[in-house]
C-alpha cells in the first residue's frame, strides 16, 4: 500500500470514529443521521442537531468532507443551546419581575388596611391614590374599593407568589441544565479541532 493511501486510510477512519463517537455522546437521533449520510441514505445531504422540544435542526453537510460535517453538526448544536439558554435566562427575569410586582401590591394593600379603623366592616369604602391604582391596572386587576376587595386580592396575590416562586425553582434547575450542555457543546467542539490537530501532526510525523 502506498504511503498517500496508507494516509488517507489512517485519516478517514479517525474521523470516522470521532463522528460516531461524538454523535453516541449526545443522541441517537443524530448519530443515526450521520450513520444514513455515511451509508448513502440520506435523501436530503443532511444531518440535524436535536432541539429542546424533539424537533430537528437540519444542517446541509453536502458537498462537506466528514470533519467539517461533524463540525457542522456540533456548531449548529451549541448555537442552538445557546438561543434556548437565552429565551430561559429572558423568562426567569420576567418571572422574578412579576414576582416583584406583586410583592409592590402586597405592600400597597397592607398599607391601605392599615389606615382603616379597627373594626371596619368587609364593605368600608377606601380610595387609592391614582399612582398605587395603576400598580393593580398594570396587572391586569381591577382597582379595590373596599376593604373586602382588599382582603380578597391579599389572599389572592400571595397564592400567585407562591405559585411563580414554585415556579421558578424549576425554570432555575432548566436554566442550570441548559447552561451546562451549552458548556459542554463548546469544549466538544474545542476538543474536537484539537484532536484533529493532533492526528495530522501524527500523521504528518509518520510520513518524515
Amino acid at each position: 500500500m502506498s504511503v498517500k493511501k496508507l494516509v488517507l486510510s489512517m485519516s478517514g477512519t479517525f474521523v470516522l470514529g470521532i463522528i460516531v463517537g461524538g454523535a453516541l455522546l449526545y443522541n441517537n437521533l443524530v448519530y443515526n443521521s450521520v450513520k444514513d449520510a455515511l451509508n448513502g441514505n440520506a435523501t436530503q445531504n443532511s444531518v440535524g442537531s436535536v432541539n429542546g422540544v424533539g424537533g430537528m435542526t437540519q444542517v446541509n453537510i453536502q458537498d462537506m468532507d466528514l470533519e467539517t460535517a461533524m463540525m457542522a453538526v456540533q456548531s449548529s448544536r451549541a448555537s442552538m443551546l445557546d438561543e434556548q439558554l437565552k429565551d430561559q435566562i429572558a423568562a426567569v427575569q420576567a418571572k422574578n419581575e412579576t414576582i416583584s410586582q406583586l410583592n409592590q401590591l402586597l405592600g400597597v394593600i397592607n398599607e391601605e388596611l392599615g389606615k382603616l379603623p379597627s373594626g371596619a366592616e368587609a364593605g368600608s369604602a377606601v380610595k387609592l391614590a391614582d399612582d398605587k391604582g395603576a400598580m393593580f391596572t398594570a396587572m391586569g386587576m381591577a382597582i379595590p374599593q373596599t376593604k373586602g376587595e382588599l382582603e380578597n386580592l391579599l389572599g389572592q396575590i400571595k397564592s400567585k407568589i407562591d405559585s411563580a416562586s414554585n415556579s421558578q425553582q424549576m425554570d432555575m434547575l432548566r436554566l442550570q441544565s441548559l447552561s451546562n450542555k451549552r458548556n459542554e457543546a463548546f469544549d466538544v467542539m474545542t476538543n474536537f479541532v484539537k484532536k484533529m490537530q493532533d492526528s495530522r501532526s501524527s500523521i504528518i510525523g509518520n510520513m518524515r
